[in-house]
């Protein structure tokens, strides 16, 4: 019996060692890795299509070296500056003074519908009612306007009553009296344009678009250089496309500075700057060019104040000169008229004046503000600018 039973034992640890191998041997056939993949066959891509019915194999291309390719959202490599603007010669303007006198064949259009047609009918040797009132008219639709033609037109039928004699010099002289006074030489029309003891004299130019204000902003800066006077330039128009560049222009050729901003920029942060630049360089005169917003724009023209309000943080405005153009007539009186509610205008200068623009304007317009005609544009030339001289004007609308 204890034989079976050793037998049994015996062959109970030969099995059980046969399964240990066998088990062994598997787990050793799962740790080992796994045979290297065979190499895969590479294919060549097919050529991109090209325009045509067939396509070509592509071609050889020169490759750049990763120093030529940009990185994402770097900059970009420096563009090839472009060529120095060339330099504008500086000009020598035409003395101010006395220049009126020089373009007095300018006005020779409102001469011959103003001066000759009052002077043709006092010649007549009977100034009944009707004549009285050809001369009303004349006087109307010279842009006189109807409160100072009535004036006029009183003062004129009582002087010829007394005067009785009508000579043509002695018509032209009592002509020449009543016009003179009608544009009335007591205003001081002095450009107050010289520096204070720290500050420069700040001029604002405003107007609407059409009046020739960013061309009459140079023109006047030629003034003021010919009357020794250092000026700085403000392009305050950042409205309209070019108006820095038409301004940058003007003020190359006399040598003055201008200071301008991005275009649709800020107005009163360039105004600002300009007297800033004016401050610094020493300069005497600071001449901005402000937008040329339409009357009718309530919120450009309360933008128009801002930029009066900005400059005087640095210094007092001397001069606001509106620019209205002479041949739109009874039309510039309301431009003047709303200008005036916002900004205290000092001055008017009436561009147009040698074309189809009727003399009486004058009149009009400084009835209209209480404030003189003070510069007269009567060209297209650089200097065709002139101070106003009531005397000079009347000469020229009447003829010698």
């Amino acid at each position: 019996m204890e034989i079976v039973i050793l037998v049994v034992v015996i062959a109970v640890v030969v099995l059980l060692g046969a399964g240990g191998l066998v088990v062994g041997s598997r787990r050793k056939k799962q740790q080992l890795p796994p045979p290297p993949p065979s190499a895969p066959t590479i294919t060549k891509p097919p050529a991109e299509p090209q325009v045509g019915d067939e396509a070509e194999t592509p071609r050889e291309e020169p490759r750049r070296t990763i120093e030529e390719v940009p990185l994402p959202g770097g900059t970009a490599a420096p563009e090839a500056p472009e060529e120095a603007r060339a330099p504008i010669a500086i000009e020598l303007p035409e003395p101010a003074a006395g220049r009126l006198i020089r373009l007095r064949s300018r006005l020779s259009r409102s001469q011959n519908s103003l001066g000759k047609g009052l002077l043709a009918l006092l010649s007549r040797e009977r100034l009944d009612e009707e004549t009285w009132e050809e001369i009303e008219d004349i006087l109307i639709t010279a842009d006189v306007g109807v409160t100072p033609t009535q004036e006029l037109v009183g003062r004129l039928r009582t002087r010829v009553k007394v005067l009785g004699t009508r000579t043509p010099e002695e018509l032209r002289t009592l002509l020449r009296e009543e016009l003179i006074t009608l544009v009335d030489p007591s205003f001081d029309r002095t450009l107050r344009t010289e520096s204070h003891e720290e500050t420069p004299a700040v001029v604002l130019v405003v107007g609407v678009n059409g009046t020739g204000k960013t061309t009459t902003t140079g023109k006047l800066a030629r003034v003021l250089v010919a009357d020794g006077r250092s000026v700085v330039l403000g392009a305050a128009d950042t409205f309209r496309a070019a108006a820095a560049d038409q301004l940058q222009t003007w003020g190359e050729r006399v040598g003055a500075r201008t200071v301008r901003g991005p275009e649709g920029g800020d107005p009163a942060s360039v105004a600002f700057d300009a007297v800033k630049e004016g401050i610094a360089a020493g300069a005497d005169t600071v001449l901005i060019d402000t937008a040329g917003r339409l009357h009718t724009k309530t919120g450009l023209m309360d933008e128009l104040g801002k930029v009066k309000r900005v400059v005087e943080k640095q210094g007092p405005v001397d001069e606001v000169l509106l620019v209205l153009d002479a041949t739109t007539g009874q039309n510039g009186l309301v431009q003047a008229r709303v200008f005036a509610e916002v900004v205290a205008i000092t001055g008017i200068v009436l561009t147009k004046l040698d074309g189809t623009a009727k003399g009486g304007i004058v009149v009009a317009v400084q009835r209209e503000l209480g404030v003189p005609v003070k510069l007269v544009g009567l060209g297209e030339g650089a200097d065709d600018l002139a101070p106003f001289e009531p005397e000079a004007f009347v000469d020229a609308l009447i003829g010698e």
